[in-house]
């Protein structure tokens, strides 16, 4: 389906790749997997033909057709969703667009011939059913029927990636190339997702730095490091396996030679005056000068260091929220909403999509009002807020790493920015870069880099580990733990919340249950796993069942 010979790559004189020789084949699915930076989202669009690599070639077979995951949405705005969705398939949207145009002008002129061939192209990519394939695939992925007749622009920026996806998806292509497409999907459309791609017959290759979701889709792991790109069987938690007993058999074979090397060299300092074995001393020597031993590579992972302090401690009663109410509309997604918080509590809020986590976050850190109740902040309380449109949080788009950090740190001297700056992983001439150009991991990066500088006694966070690799997820539960003040976060990583929460706080239609435990304890009890994606699609399912038979019943 798809291969690579000596693939190479660099950027700024750094070489992210090279010698990378790959075969892809149709019916496997591939994650590739790396450090921010290491060229993860290169190999990707060099393998999707969006890029032309420095070195090397991509071969793709002949008449594959390929859906690449789209980010600029302002070219659809006002198309209606389902079009955008549909036009995804260009060759066939073109052939029925086309053919409309044909009877459109039938009384004047009615072109049998091309009707025909236009006809043919419909048939042959069932075009029939391309508008309920399209609509089933905007449901799966969280857009409800009822919006699918309108412009793009009335979704909101996650949503209209959504649709993005959707029309991606919807291409029906041969090589399909995702490039972190569970960002902005809330886990019932990541489940769905995960079943589309099981069932998915072509070629798909996907960055994600999601570990439950490579480990539910990926057949195959690329790994981009050691400036080379190698490839695994299996899902994530095998390549981790295979790669640390790769590495554990190198060191042993080093430690091997290393040893072997100084035997011989104790032989020829004790032998080599002594007539009798001079002979021997010389051959050892010269197998001693045969033998070399190649350094273990240097690995691209880095681990970033994050640190959050409070400036002063907090009162013991942090927050207090009474009877907070808030409606879109028709649509109420919180009804009298009442809890506290204390000082160092890890609170975890959690429920169903579009059950108004990321709206109280909102209120709570005064960018939305309620419609009804209270939220009082207690003394000497400082709120740090990560929302999750970071971006918008860092800085203005033409602004520096080095001046946006700055602004946070206004005291301190250059040294110590840029010290602030390369514990979270930027080099000297990254604190030059603009804004507008970041990473999504970096902005993200620089955003806790920002907030560690603040040093709140509180911190609220939408979705924190959007956008971060495997190592600064882990760096970053790590900080939150060692946190001295209060944490008020969401979150769909199961793995996250397992490891950072003390208390949970689940909000439902009909109300919120209050937990102090760990997200493992609070599932354990027997209540709504609502990070679990196998057990919230089975419910969603079961859900969908029910309102159904209502309907016919009705």
């Amino acid at each position: 389906m798809l291969s690579t010979q000596d693939l190479g790559h660099e950027y700024g004189g750094q070489i992210l790749f090279r010698g990378a020789s790959l075969q892809l084949e149709a019916g496997e699915r591939y994650g590739i997997v790396g450090a921010n930076g290491s060229g993860k989202s290169t190999l990707l669009r060099l393998l999707s033909g969006e890029e032309d690599a420095a070195h090397g070639e991509v071969m793709t077979a002949k008449g594959a057709r390929i859906g690449v995951l789209e980010q600029d949405h302002f070219q659809y705005e006002e198309i209606p969703i389902l079009e955008v969705v549909m036009s995804g398939h260009t060759e066939l949207w073109a052939a029925m667009q086309e053919k409309e145009e044909v009877l459109a002008r039938a009384h004047e002129h009615f072109d049998e011939a091309r009707y025909v061939e236009l006809e043919d192209i419909v048939t042959k990519f069932d075009g029939y059913g391309l508008e309920a394939r399209a609509g089933e695939i905007l449901e799966g992925l969280g857009i409800p029927v009822d919006k699918h007749r309108e412009p793009l622009k009335v979704l909101s920026g996650g949503f209209k990636l959504r649709a993005l996806l959707a029309r991606t998806l919807a291409s029906e292509p041969d090589l399909l190339f995702l490039d972190e497409p569970t960002n902005h999907l809330d886990i019932l459309a990541i489940a769905w997702l995960e079943q589309f791609l099981e069932r998915f017959k072509g070629c798909a290759v996907v960055v994600s730095h999601d570990l439950e979701f490579l480990d539910r889709i990926c057949t195959w792991i690329l790994d981009v490091d050691y400036e080379q790109v190698q490839a695994y069987r299996g899902n994530h938690s095998a390549f981790e396996r295979q790669k640390q007993e790769a590495r554990e058999r190198m060191e042993k074979e080093i430690a091997s030679r290393e040893k072997e090397i100084a035997d011989h060299k104790a032989f020829i300092a004790r032998f080599k005056a002594k007539a009798s074995k001079a002979r021997q001393a010389n051959s050892r020597q010269k197998r001693v000068e045969k033998l070399v031993i190649e350094p273990l590579p240097r690995s691209s992972r880095r681990r970033p260091s994050f640190r959050f302090e409070g400036r002063r401690k907090s009162g013991k009663q942090v927050l207090v929220v009474k009877g907070v109410s808030k409606a879109y509309g028709d649509k109420q997604v919180l009804r009298d909403v009442s809890f506290e918080v204390r000082r160092g509590e890890r609170l975890a809020v959690i429920g169903p999509n579009g059950i108004g986590k990321s709206t109280l976050l909102e209120i709570l850190v005064g960018n939305l009002p309620a419609d009804a109740g209270t939220a009082e902040w207690g003394y000497e309380v400082d709120v740090g807020y990560f929302p999750q449109d970071h971006r918008a949080a860092i800085g203005d788009a033409d602004q520096t790493v080095k001046g946006a950090m700055w602004e946070h740190a206004p005291t301190d001297g250059l040294g110590a920015i840029l010290g602030r700056l390369a514990a979270v992983l930027f080099t000297k001439d990254d604190a030059d870069k603009q804004l507008e150009y970041l990473s999504g991991g970096e902005a993200a990066r620089l955003r806790f880099a920002q907030l560690g500088a603040m040093q709140n006694t509180v911190m609220v966070l939408d979705e924190p580990t959007n956008h971060l690799d495997i190592e600064s997820i882990s760096a970053l539960s790590q900080a939150l733990r060692r946190f001295d003040g209060t944490l008020i976060f969401v979150s769909h990583d199961r793995w996250f919340v397992n490891k950072v929460a003390t208390r949970v706080l689940e909000i439902r239609a009909d109300g919120i249950t209050d937990f102090r435990g760990s997200y493992k304890s609070y599932a354990a009890r027997g209540n709504d796993d609502h990070l679990d994606r196998e057990e919230v699609a089975r419910k969603a399912r079961a859900r969908k069942r029910q309102r159904r038979r209502q309907e016919r019943d009705a």
